[in-house]
């Protein structure tokens, strides 16, 4: 957890502020989470029907508190919470660099899923970094991280000081009504939100101030083409197999080149998941950081907690440690395959020793190859920039990982602290920092950073994601200031290599956006140009920079399985029988209640279903979900027929959504119909009309809360 100056309080009392001049401050203190457990007892219900309020001490957010964000993000228009009313809302407090924030999103994407009706989360980016101000880098984070709730750019962090934010992440929670319930900071605080939403759920069903009518919001994902990699974390060049191994992260799988970009194999099926097996079964989870050692590639399987071993002549992948479990801070040495792990981001070998940048606990790890046990190498788990012994140094998420030539030390790309540190691999050495500051009071190396050549801790970077050493230079993926850096090793200096410190597009090669892996093989430099989708190498005696292409590179296929409706919940009608043809037009009434409008950027899909019965509907009928035509308050779409008699029941689902006229807030309205269908020669009709019942669109219940 991130702090600007100390932690905040479990179970914390916090200050909400409006948005209003200094003489109308509307301050309030709330204690949250009363119990141990974060729960308040339930009071007796005053009736049979409505338990009490299980948060009796909540109180009104006021007005326009999430007002002075730059952007939003992933959604149509801006937010506000009296467009929510009726949602559970939860904020998430955050800014892209932060590992604990990262933690913190498989929490809110099985909140988002358990309470799919009933929960809002929105993202509050509150940047640390100047670079993560920028609304196109936020972007990409979400797409990198496949964020599906809206996100606004708190770039001023004027929505963080009027909730009174001190750490990164932060949760704060609002109730149906409007009124703010508490927060809490840190990460691991799934099954407490968990509960207290189901409590809130609860009560206000009961009270009939929940809105369950769902709500879609317009994703960034769906604005985004398909590339042949997608956010390549890391890249791996060995010279003596001529190979090169990509992390190719968000398509969760491993690319094998040649030194030349021709496509030799893919490991990896495409999902994301932990299962071992052939290349074309195993599955990772965002995979980053490689390294070989006796002619296996070790992975960094890094969203699943894991360390992966891929063997490239029996072509299989294993497990070689972790449980698939987050592990938590304390104690480590422990048998591979029973330690929970904890965000292992990138590895080195030498002399049969594995190292491993396990960047949620901020230390370095050590594996005995052949050995059953994992162990901290260096680093006391405390977020900082300190040097020493290497047991009571401090790192900041390292990130990136090389060895220098003779195989005594290796270089870190020390991300959260923007240094560069260099580490023994003797376990009686020592930690220092070579370039980039450290041993700042309070923690303040993590703050201090920028876009500066000079020499020792004069130079100044911006979240280094990875480190390759070459001839007593250590070249730099200085990511958030889109460059590589060149640190001589022998005289500390710090030089801008290539880039210009703007982020470039896919089809400039002197221009990086947020480069995150470095390789060497000969006297080429690969580079992941992570936000750019490629790979990009460079000479290092000339400087020139080229791009690496990987023909016949395509995106994984996306799965085929699909669950089907729950035809009993469908809305019967009347049989309709229409004449023997190619097939029928189906018109359908829309609804689109008051203060909305049909949101354009969304298309109207149908799909139909044969249920039972004689082959009605052809195989083309039933392919998956296509697109209506929409005129005025209705939809049609052309449903073909087997052009034989018969009869059958089928079934037609419609979704579309609608918007408030005035702002970023979309709903779902989705019908499912289901009716006996005949085909028959002496029919007249040619048409199916169908509607959207009244109770499938609703507004969301404003409550009567009002905020002095």
């Amino acid at each position: 957890m991130r702090n600007r100056s100390d932690s905040i309080q479990q179970f914390v009392s916090h200050k909400l502020r409006s948005s209003r001049p200094a003489n109308a401050l509307f301050v309030l203190v709330v204690v949250i989470f009363l119990t141990s457990a974060g729960l308040c007892q339930d009071n007796p219900a005053p009736d049979d029907n409505v338990p009490a309020d299980p948060y009796p001490n909540a109180v009104p957010v006021p007005a326009g508190i999430l007002e002075g964000g730059t952007e939003w993000l992933n959604t149509s228009g801006p937010l506000d919470l009296k467009q929510l009313r009726g949602k559970v809302v939860l904020l998430d407090f955050w800014t892209y660099c932060c590992i604990n924030c990262m933690h913190v999103l498989p929490d809110l994407k099985y909140l988002e899923e358990k309470y799919e009706k009933q929960l809002v989360v929105i993202g509050v980016h509150s940047a640390k970094f100047d670079n993560e101000k920028v609304s196109q880098n936020i972007r990409n984070a979400i797409l990198r991280y496949e964020i599906r709730h809206p996100v606004v750019n708190d770039s001023e962090m004027l929505i963080w000081r009027k909730f009174g934010t001190r750490a990164w992440p932060t949760l704060a929670l609002i109730d149906p009504e409007g009124r703010f319930v508490g927060a809490q900071g840190g990460e691991g605080n799934r099954e407490l939100f968990d509960a207290v939403i189901g409590k809130l759920v609860d009560y206000h069903r009961h009270k009939g101030t929940l809105d369950e009518s769902p709500l879609v919001f317009d994703l960034e994902a769906g604005r985004t083409a398909a590339t042949p990699l997608r956010y390549p974390g890391k890249v791996l060049a060995d010279e003596d197999s001529g190979r090169l191994y990509i992390s190719d992260s968000n398509h969760n799988r491993i690319v094998v080149t040649d030194l030349n970009g021709n496509l030799q194999t893919v490991i990896g099926s495409g999902r994301a998941g932990r299962a071992d097996g052939s290349f074309s079964e195993a599955e990772f989870d965002h995979p980053q950081g490689m390294t070989l050692a006796d002619g296996l590639l070790y992975v960094a399987d890094t969203e699943n907690h894991l360390l992966r071993i891929v063997d490239p002549e029996e072509q299989k992948v294993t497990t070689l440690a972790g449980t698939g479990k987050q592990g938590r801070p304390g104690p480590v040495q422990g048998n591979l395959l029973q330690t929970d792990l904890n965000s292992p981001w990138a590895l080195c070998a030498t002399d049969g020793l594995l190292f491993i940048a396990m960047a949620g606990p901020h230390q370095i790890w050590s594996h005995r190859i052949g050995s059953q046990v994992l162990q901290v190498h260096a680093g006391n788990a405390r977020e900082d920039v300190i040097n020493g012994p290497l047991k009571e140094s401090s790192f900041a998420q390292p990130s990136g990982l090389s060895l220098n030539s003779d195989g005594t030390f290796f270089v870190v790309a020390d991300s959260e602290g923007s240094a560069i540190r260099k580490v023994s691999v003797n376990p009686d050495g020592e930690v220092t920092t070579p370039a980039g500051t450290s041993e700042l009071p309070r923690g303040q190396s993590l703050f201090a950073f920028g876009d500066v050549d000079a020499a020792g801790s004069n130079a100044r970077f911006q979240h280094p994601l990875d480190v390759a050493w070459h001839k007593d230079t250590v070249y730099v993926a200085d990511s958030y200031n889109h460059k590589i850096r060149t640190l001589d090793m022998t005289t500390g200096e710090v030089k801008t290599w290539k880039g210009t410190g703007q982020p470039g597009d896919p089809m400039d090669t002197t221009q990086f956006n947020e480069p995150a892996g470095l390789s060497i093989a000969g006297n080429t430099l690969f580079i992941a140009d992570t936000n750019n989708h490629r790979i990009c190498k460079a000479d290092l005696e000339s400087g020139e920079v080229s791009l690496l292409t990987i023909e016949g590179l395509t995106p994984p296929q996306p799965p085929t399985h699909r669950e089907l409706p729950n035809f009993d919940s469908a809305v019967p009608i009347t049989d309709q029988t229409v004449k023997t043809q190619p097939n029928v037009t189906v018109k359908v009434i829309l609804r689109v209640p008051d203060g909305y409008k049909l949101n354009q950027l969304a298309p109207v899909t149908w799909e139909a279903f044969l249920i039972e019965g004689d082959m009605v509907l052809p195989a083309e009928a039933t392919g998956g979900r296509e697109e209506a035509q929409v005129t005025g308050d209705a939809a049609e779409f052309v449903l073909p027929l087997s052009n034989t008699t018969g009869k059958g029941t089928v079934a037609v689902e419609m979704s579309y959504g609608y918007c408030a006229s005035e702002a970023g807030v979309c709903r779902l309205a989705t019908a499912l119909w289901k009716f006996p269908l005949t085909v028959s020669d002496d029919a007249d009709s040619a048409e199916i009309r169908l509607a959207f019942p009244e109770t499938t669109v609703r507004e969301a219940p404003v409550p009567e809360t009002t905020v002095p």
